[in-house]
C-alpha cells in the first residue's frame, strides 16, 4: 500500500493489482515445486518498487560500509519496478523459479501467503534465529507482521509505521485551534477552517486509500479495535448500520468541501505537496511521511510548525486514541531457495545496521532496532518514535485483511465516496459484495 509509502512517493500499500485470478494462476505455475532456483545466488539480488527511494538507497548506503564485507563476497544488485507492475512481477519470477533473493512482498498480504505456500519465501522467524539476530528486530514490528500474515514473520519491517494527522500547527495557531481530541472537535475546526479560506485536508483520491483509512480510523474508535476482524470472520458485515455511519462521517467531509476542488484527480505527491506548501491544514498519513517533513527543499513550513496527533475519539467508542494503525510499508522478504550462508551474511549485517542507517539518513523509521546513536531530524520525529515505543496496542487498516479484489473494489471507489457520486451505503455494500466473492 505499504503500501513501505513512502518517499517522494511512498505510495503505499495502495495499489493492490492482483485479483484472485492471478492468485489462482500463481497457484498453478507454482504448483508443488518448491519454488526458485537451488543454485546458489551470485548476487544479492533486490527487486523493489520505483516508489520508494529509501530501502534501496539505505542498501548501496550499507553495502559500501557496514555490510562491505558481505557486498564483496555476495554484491548488491538493485532493479526496480512502478508498485502497479509488483504483483505482476512476482507471479511471472514465481511462475519462472526466478525470483530475487530478496523482493518487495506483494502489494497484499495474500500474494506473499501463496508464494510461501509453495516454498517460494524463506522462513523468516527460524532464519533469523538460527543466524542469532531474532532480537534485532522490534517486537511491535513483528506483532503487526504476524497479524498481517496469518501469524507468520514472512517479510522484513524495513519500515515500521504508526499513522495519524499530521498538522500544521501555524495554521492551528492563526486561528485559534487546539489539537482536537474528539471526533466531533475534528470537524469543528475543519469547519472553522474551511469558513476562513483554508483548507481543511489534504489526501488523494487518486490512490484511494488516504481516504479509506478515514473509514477504519472512526470504525477502530467508534466500534473497537477488532472492528474490522470481525468483518473478516463473517460476524459482522460492512453494510452493518454501525459500519455503514463511518462511511457517511467521512463521506460528509467531503460533501463540505473539506478535501478541497478534484480530491479524486490528486495523486500522493500533489497531497503531500499541498500539506509542505501550507495549502492544507491536516494530513492523514503514516509516519513514513516523516522522510517529506525532514526535507527542507520539499517542506516549505518547516518542521518545526508539523506536529502529530492520533486519530480522534469518537464520542461513546469502544476505541482508545492510543491504538495506532501500523504497517511495516511494502514487506520486504527472502527467496526460499537462494537463502544460503552468503545471504544470512547479509541479512544479519542488515539486521543490526538498518535502523540506525535508515533513521540516520532518510529520518526513516523502521522495525530494526537503532543500535547507533542517531540524532532525530525534528521534534516531529521524536514525537512519532515516542509514541511508537509507548503505544500498547496497534490496529490495522481497512483493507488489510481484504481479498485483493475487494482492496482494489474500495480504493477504486473512494473518491466517489466523498465526492458524492456514490452514496456511503453503496459504497460500504460494494465492498461487501467484493469480500463475499472472495
Amino acid at each position: 500500500m505499504s503500501f513501505r509509502t513512502p518517499r517522494a512517493s511512498r505510495a503505499r500499500l495502495s495499489l493492490f493489482a492482483a485479483g484472485t485470478a492471478s492468485l489462482a494462476l500463481l497457484t498453478t505455475a507454482c504448483g508443488g515445486s518448491g519454488g526458485g532456483a537451488s543454485a546458489a545466488p551470485e548476487e544479492f539480488s533486490y527487486l523493489g518498487v520505483t516508489e520508494n527511494t529509501t530501502v534501496r538507497t539505505a542498501l548501496t548506503t550499507l553495502s559500501k560500509g557496514e555490510c562491505k564485507t558481505a557486498n564483496d563476497a555476495l554484491p548488491l544488485t538493485v532493479e526496480t519496478v512502478p508498485q502497479a507492475s509488483l504483483d505482476q512481477k512476482l507471479q511471472l519470477l514465481a511462475g519462472q523459479n526466478a525470483l530475487p533473493v530478496q523482493f518487495a512482498a506483494g502489494n497484499a498480504p495474500a500474494l506473499t501467503q501463496q508464494l510461501a505456500k509453495s516454498g517460494k519465501v524463506a522462513d523468516l522467524e527460524v532464519k533469523l534465529k538460527d543466524l542469532g539476530v531474532d532480537d534485532q528486530l522490534e517486537p511491535a514490528a513483528v506483532s503487526t507482521i504476524k497479524a498481517l500474515y496469518g501469524g507468520k514473520l514472512q517479510v522484513l519491517p524495513y519500515e515500521y509505521n504508526i499513522e495519524g494527522i499530521f498538522y500544521n500547527k501555524k495554521i492551528f495557531a492563526d486561528n485559534g485551534l487546539k489539537v482536537p481530541g474528539t471526533w466531533q472537535e475534528l470537524v469543528s475546526a475543519a469547519a472553522k477552517l474551511e469558513a476562513k479560506g483554508v483548507q481543511p485536508f489534504s489526501a488523494s483520491g487518486q490512490q484511494g486509500w488516504p481516504l479509506t483509512r478515514l473509514i477504519s480510523g472512526y470504525l477502530y474508535r467508534s466500534l473497537g479495535p477488532d472492528a474490522l476482524q470481525k468483518v473478516a470472520d463473517g460476524e459482522a458485515k460492512l453494510t452493518d448500520p454501525e459500519y455503514v455511519k463511518a462511511a457517511e462521517e467521512i463521506a460528509e467531509l467531503g460533501k463540505e468541501g473539506y478535501f478541497g476542488k478534484g480530491v479524486g484527480s490528486i495523486d500522493y505527491d500533489t497531497a503531500m505537496n499541498q500539506f509542505l506548501t501550507g495549502k492544507a491544514a491536516m494530513f492523514y498519513m503514516g509516519s513514513w511521511a516523516l522522510a517529506n517533513i525532514s526535507d527542507a527543499e520539499q517542506n516549505k513550513v518547516g518542521a518545526e510548525n508539523v506536529g502529530f496527533m492520533p486519530f480522534p475519539a469518537v464520542a461513546g467508542g469502544k476505541g482508545s486514541v492510543d491504538q495506532y494503525p501500523s504497517n511495516v510499508g511494502l514487506g520486504i522478504t527472502l527467496g526460499g531457495k537462494s537463502f544460503d550462508k552468503k545471504t544470512g551474511d547479509w541479512v544479519s549485517c542488515i539486521a543490526k545496521n538498518y535502523g540506525s542507517t535508515a533513521l540516520k539518513d532518510h529520518g526513516s523509521i523502521s522495525g530494526f532496532k537503532v543500535n547507533a546513536e542517531v540524532e532525530d531530524a525534528n521534534a516531529v520525529t521524536t514525537q512519532v518514535r515516542d509514541t511508537i515505543s509507548s503505544s500498547k496496542r496497534n490496529v490495522l487498516w481497512f483493507e488489510a485483511l481484504f481479498s485483493t479484489k475487494a482492496t482494489t473494489v474500495s480504493q477504486t471507489n473512494a473518491a466517489s465516496l466523498v465526492g458524492g457520486s456514490m452514496k456511503p451505503e453503496q459504497f460500504m455494500q460494494t465492498v461487501q459484495d467484493a469480500l463475499a466473492a472472495q
